[in-house]
């Protein structure tokens, strides 16, 4: 009994079988954005003409491309970010391996130094 608690919690949320939303990079969002996404097209729609299955069409296709937009606007972020990050992992190790040799950019003539007084 107890193994198949834990089973079902491992197992976690599949969209049609092949995506799993709560270990894949932002797609809980994106499909929370194209859920209001379609709503507001199709609603819309539907206020303006009273046309249900035409106003169907529309939430769908606007469910579609709201998710789509989300998913590669945060997935775009997301390898932003990652560059960003290793720049910075990469000059922090440069700075520690530079540090204190006579390689190291701080300690070159006219560097301006912020250790010590003058």
């Amino acid at each position: 009994m107890a193994g198949e608690e834990q089973e079902s919690k491992n197992k976690g949320f599949r969209l049609l079988g092949i995506l799993d939303v709560q270990k894949t990079p932002c797609a809980r969002e994106a499909i929370l954005h194209g859920a209001g996404g379609s709503l507001a097209a199709g609603l819309l729609h539907f206020l303006t003409t009273s046309r249900v299955k035409r106003s169907f069409d529309i939430g769908f296709a606007g469910f579609m491309l709201t998710t789509l937009g989300s998913w590669f606007y945060c997935r775009m972020n997301n390898a932003k970010i990652r560059v960003q990050q290793r720049i910075i992992q990469d000059g922090i190790k440069n700075k520690v391996v530079y540090e204190g040799s006579g390689l190291d950019p701080t300690n070159k003539p006219g560097a301006e130094t912020t250790s010590g007084p003058s």
